[in-house]
Parts: structure tokens; C-alpha cells; sequence
């Protein structure tokens, strides 16, 4: 899977256009707003930026790429879905052949 890395401060400000961006002052909020404009949601273009401040990044590219490799009707709901399994999954603990076999010897 890809992992992206934060952009640089240069690197937003090469592609920023201080008539469409001109609130975006943060890497995060780029990153949500892209976030947005790629799930066709900009109505909540909000949510998706204080999303990019809290969720991990590396969450937030696996709902991301589960929902651009889907063909969904909406986009938007498939997403806050995916992310709300990635989310609790990864509170769950993980069960594996040796902790279950650890009584017989």
C-alpha cells in the first residue's frame, strides 16, 4: 500500500493559488481539503480537515485507496464507513496461533 508523507511547507505553497486557497495555512488542511475534492464532498470540506488533524495519515490513505479502488455510489459514505472499521480495528487485539496455544505444552 502507499504511504504518503506529510508535504513540506515548500511543497504547498508551489501549488498554492491565494484566490482558491486562501484560508489553507496548514499542511492538514490541504490535505483535507484534497481529501474532499476527491471524494466529490466539498459541502463538508470541514469534516474532512479536522479528519486529516486527528486520524492518523496512514488511516486515512487506506480508506482512501479502499474507496478509489471501489465503485461506489457514494463515495463519501463508503469512506466514513472504511474509516470507522480501520478505526475500531485497530483498537482490537490481535489474536494469534501462539497465544492461543500457550496452555498446552
Amino acid at each position: 500500500m502507499f504511504k504518503s508523507q506529510p508535504k513540506t511547507i515548500g511543497q504547498v505553497l508551489i501549488n498554492f493559488d491565494p484566490l482558491k486557497d486562501k484560508y489553507i495555512s496548514r499542511e492538514f488542511q490541504m490535505y483535507g481539503y484534497d481529501l474532499a475534492v476527491e471524494l466529490g464532498d466539498e459541502r463538508n470540506k470541514s469534516l474532512y480537515i479536522k479528519l486529516a488533524r486527528d486520524v492518523p495519515r496512514a488511516i486515512l490513505e487506506q480508506a482512501r485507496y479502499f474507496v478509489k479502488d471501489s465503485n461506489a455510489r457514494s463515495r463519501p459514505r463508503l469512506f466514513m464507513w472504511k474509516l470507522k472499521e480501520l478505526r475500531t480495528g485497530a483498537n482490537k487485539p490481535i489474536i494469534t496461533n501462539k497465544s492461543i496455544n500457550t496452555n498446552e505444552q
